[in-house]
């Protein structure tokens, strides 16, 4: 069974820093692209990041460009979501998941506020 255990959110003032962790289990993670999507209030969830699994190819939405990076561990199986110049419009909630997947975890919360 794929699971997905999110965390790391917390509550940052505007221009802090904050990292996420995702760990996953049920499939065979090094032989997948990992990705970070976000939910924020009232809005659609939308795709923030991804890292391919052999070349560690990243893209970014345009938002997040130049603040936030993705990494991961194959050996902890497990993403991570570096971000950086946080600002008030990252408040979501942030999922990790693999676009062949219908799964998602419960997500962890960050809140971006002065």
């Amino acid at each position: 069974q794929v699971h997905f255990v999110e965390s790391g959110g917390d509550s940052v003032q505007p221009g802090g820093p904050l990292r996420l962790s995702c760990v996953a289990s049920g499939f065979t993670f090094d032989t997948y692209t990992m990705s970070w999507y976000r939910q924020a209030p009232e809005k659609e969830r939308e795709w923030v990041a991804s890292i391919t699994a052999a070349r560690r190819t990243t893209t970014y939405t345009d938002s997040v460009k130049g603040r936030f990076t993705i990494s991961r561990d194959d050996a902890k199986n497990t993403v991570y979501l570096q971000m950086t110049r946080l600002k008030p419009e990252d408040t979501a909630v942030y999922y990790c998941k693999v676009f062949q997947l219908s799964d998602w975890g419960r997500g962890t919360q960050v809140t971006v506020s002065s």
